[in-house]
């Protein structure tokens, strides 16, 4: 074989491994330049709140009608006479301290659409209903809703947020939901779908 065959593809094979390099470095860089709130297992983004890490699970239109979505609204009289004009959308939150003091997970949210209407939930009683979020505090490495409820071993793994929300919201995304630490006046926000 000639000298220059011998030469064109060592260096077509070092060319290779040089991109190859630079491909695995592109990556590196673009994974330790995310935040670790940012992060997740899932494809949802772990967002920090008053230092309680925070995910929503899922976000959707319930039905009070159907089967699957029935049980969420236990306790709460009249969920099948919402008006034509809203419909029910439940926000299910999963939270975990991992800190090593005691802190409380948050019981005031809201949703806000791309006009700036704000919507509050529908109240749930958690002694009624076993998937509704409830403020709690946690120790270092607890979790809300707790391993053992009925709500994470759930389809969604998560705590329901109740939301009555009108039809124009979908044509007012994209949402937001809202979650304000204990004591505080401003919130945090993270994007929903819908």
């Amino acid at each position: 074989m000639p000298f220059h065959t011998k030469s064109l593809r060592a260096g077509a094979l070092l060319g290779i491994i040089v991109v190859a390099l630079a491909l695995s470095g592109c990556q590196r860089k673009t994974l330790t330049g995310v935040s670790q709130d940012q992060l997740s297992a899932g494809g949802e983004p772990y967002f920090n709140v008053h230092g309680v890490t925070y995910q929503v699970e899922e976000s959707r239109q319930l039905n009070p009608f159907g089967t699957t979505d029935s049980q969420y609204f236990a306790g709460l009289k009249g969920a099948q006479k919402l008006s034509g004009s809203k419909f029910w959308f439940g926000v299910f939150l999963w939270a975990k301290n991992q800190n090593k003091q005691t802190l409380p997970t948050s019981g005031k949210f809201e949703v806000t659409d791309s006009q700036g209407d704000v919507f509050k939930p529908t109240p749930l009683k958690a002694s009624i209903n076993p998937y509704a979020w409830t403020s709690q505090k946690l120790g270092q490495n607890d979790t809300e809703p707790n391993l053992d409820s009925t709500a994470a071993a759930g389809p969604t793994d998560g705590g329901l947020v109740l939301f009555q929300l009108p039809q124009s919201a979908y044509q007012n995304r994209p949402l937001t939901l809202d979650i304000y630490a204990p004591g505080s006046t401003k919130p945090s926000t993270v994007s929903l779908d819908l």
